[in-house]
């Protein structure tokens, strides 16, 4: 017989409570500081460095219905729970690390994901949860990062939702079970119990509100924050989304097997205060890695903080502006990939999904959006055994060019995600067997534009042990695309130098390539597209540019028309460059696709990637069908005809 499961007293939402709005302003001050806190904890904590130093993790807290009211990765709590079988109690975590279970709240396995519960009178009034990339989850190689997985069983050890601690006790038969079967256990437990830590801390300052103010009026207060977002949104959604169908499309350029390049399309319209984003059209998902498990939830997380960030930065992000924002993913596509995909090296997807929303909200108010980003995470992973027989393992991702942007340049060497930060020099050199021989911005790699993209990065890695390297990167065949007669950004390379004076040309994307003491790994990320008319960029820009070693004489005079020290000269060329090209383009790629696979050995000394075969055990949903559910599920009408 079945035992009886004891589900928690969740606390309602009071309708009938008015919370004043200096009272609203100190709550919402008092949870952002909360959510700041989280990191600051876990930051402090830690051990790795892709958490310590780069911060690769995001936290939320979020109301009892795990509605998000402060954060930064969006829900997925209810869905969670409605397969949870256990009870949930005070002093409980829970842990998971796979994406398939928990709503692709995390999107690959070396991202664990906490939840703790937040009781206030014996009700739950909210969750506080925190995730963070863990430098190893086991697998075939360290890093868990493998970029020729077929599957996901092929990346690491997959935590379905668990309990790690029950009621205050610590679950060891569960921990040693876990860290068991990663290559950097003590790490990776003090990296674990530092998100633990962080979400107790989240945990503490809402039962501290409550006392303060009193279960009803906190409770309120999260329900006003969430009206008020979706308020705003709506605003948003007016300025940014027009009603006429606008599609846009780009291309994650290989899957790490040599298949590609795979097709990401999206195709927004508006409904009154409703805004659809359809995925009709992207490419079935790729038998490599690089597929991303895009549930709904996250998706419209992504479009807020699009949304929020290009227009007002002051608006509060939470959940509140779900409701108006419908998603419609076909299930077998590269966005919506069907289980046990592998998803390792799902980054590149993601990073593109950025280029392909703002390229198609470009359409709507191409002066308020960007152009193209270097589009994906570039990681490089470095292990061995030094030569007392200690194994070692170095995992840094590397940044690149920002988009030129209505507000100014595109930033040189930057995150595409804004919290994230570069490892230092000094701690990579103190830590690990390696010399870092140069870390600068890659000149002329920026797209050149009213507002230029970001110059790329090229680091040099000197490799002082023999061992092993992989490589995670993208845009080595497509470029980032400019808008309104901006150019597109340089494309990324790597180049392994051997201490023998030979070199090679590497993949994007590769595993187990060796290397040995005085190889140098030269590393090159992609630049940022151009915004707006690159002729029309003042002069004194374009050289001072120059003048700091971001942009040569030579592109200057190419890509600007401007002659260094000679306004007469540069008036002739900007007038001859300006008849040559006619009218300035909405967008510019670069070459055509077809020209770039044709002539791609030449160019970056690469093979070009061949047609991805559909996977049989993978059937590509029909969008119409797609979008017909999301209808439903929603309670919206047909659209009138």
């Amino acid at each position: 017989m079945a035992a009886t499961v004891e589900k928690p007293r969740i606390a309602a939402i009071p309708t009938d409570v008015e919370v004043d709005p200096v009272t609203l302003d100190i709550i919402e001050g008092a949870l952002k500081s909360a959510r700041f806190e989280m990191d600051a904890v876990l930051f402090r904590s830690a051990m790795s460095p892709v958490i310590r130093e780069q911060h690769d993790e995001f936290p939320m807290i979020t109301d009892p219905n795990g509605r998000m009211v402060v954060g930064q990765f969006g829900a997925y709590i209810n869905e969670m729970m409605e397969s949870w079988e256990g009870g949930i109690y005070p002093g409980d975590v829970i842990l998971t690390s796979d994406p398939f279970k928990c709503s692709a709240s995390i999107s690959h396995t070396n991202d664990w994901l906490v939840l703790v519960p937040i009781f206030y009178e014996d009700e739950l009034v909210g969750w506080s949860s925190q995730f963070g990339h863990q430098m190893d989850c086991g697998g075939p190689l360290p890093g868990s990062l493998p970029t020729g997985a077929r599957t996901i069983f092929e990346e690491g050890l997959i935590i379905p939702p668990i309990k790690i601690i029950e009621r205050g006790e610590h679950r060891e038969d569960v921990l040693k079970l876990i860290f068991n079967n990663v290559r950097l256990p003590e790490m990776n437990r003090a990296d674990l119990f530092a998100i633990v830590a962080g979400c107790r801390a989240g945990e503490r300052r809402v039962v501290e509100l409550c006392e303060r103010f009193g279960k009803e009026t906190y409770l309120a207060a999260c329900q006003a924050l969430l009206d008020r977002t979706y308020q705003a949104m709506k605003t948003l959604i007016q300025l940014a989304i027009p009603e006429e169908p606008q599609s846009f499309e780009d291309y994650v350029d290989d899957d790490g097997l040599g298949n590609g390049p795979f097709k990401m399309k999206l195709t927004i319209w508006r409904e009154g205060d409703h805004a659809f984003f359809d995925w009709t059209g992207t490419d079935p998902q790729a038998l490599g890695p690089v597929n991303f498990y895009l549930s709904e939830g996250m998706f419209k997380m992504f479009i807020g903080v699009y949304l929020i960030m290009v227009n007002d930065p002051q608006i509060l992000f939470n959940d509140g502006f779900y409701p108006l924002l419908h998603i419609v993913l076909p299930e077998g596509c590269l966005l919506r990939p069907r289980y046990p995909s592998a998803l390792g090296c799902r980054t590149h997807a993601l990073a593109r999904l950025f280029d392909v929303l703002g390229g198609a909200l470009c359409k709507q108010a191409p002066e308020l959006n960007t152009a193209s980003g270097y589009g994906t995470s570039p990681y490089m992973l470095y292990s061995g055994w030094d030569s007392k027989g200690d194994f070692f393992y170095s995992m840094e991702i590397l940044y690149g060019g920002i988009p030129g942007r209505p507000i100014g340049d595109g930033m040189d060497g930057h995150s595409w995600w804004p919290l994230f930060e570069n490892i230092p020099t000094e701690y990579l050199e103190a830590y690990y067997p390696m010399r870092i021989d140069g870390y600068t911005t890659v000149t002329d790699s920026g797209g050149p534009g009213f507002h230029r993209g970001g110059n790329g990065v090229e680091k040099r890695y000197v490799y002082l042990e023999p061992g092993e390297i992989s490589i995670h990167d993208d845009r080595w065949l497509t470029r980032p695309w400019g808008v309104l007669g901006g150019r597109p950004g340089a494309r990324s390379s790597k180049l392994l130098q051997r201490a023998d004076g030979t070199e090679e040309v590497l993949p994007s994307k590769c595993d187990r390539v060796e290397v040995q003491p005085g190889d140098m790994l030269v590393y090159r990320t992609a630049g940022g597209g151009g915004w707006k008319d690159r002729l029309d960029r003042p002069v004194e820009a374009v050289e001072r540019d120059v003048s700091f070693g971001l942009v040569s004489a030579e592109f200057a005079k190419e890509g600007y028309g401007v002659v260094v020290g000679d306004a007469e000269a540069t008036g002739a060329e900007r007038a001859r460059q300006r008849e040559e090209r006619g009218e300035a383009p909405a967008f510019d790629f670069g070459p055509p696709l077809a020209d770039l696979l044709a002539n791609c050995e030449a160019e970056t000394g690469l093979a070009p990637p061949k047609p991805a075969v559909p996977l049989r055990w993978s059937p590509l949903q029909r969008g119409e069908e797609a979008l017909a559910l999301v209808r439903e599920a929603d309670g919206l009408p047909e659209p009138a005809k």
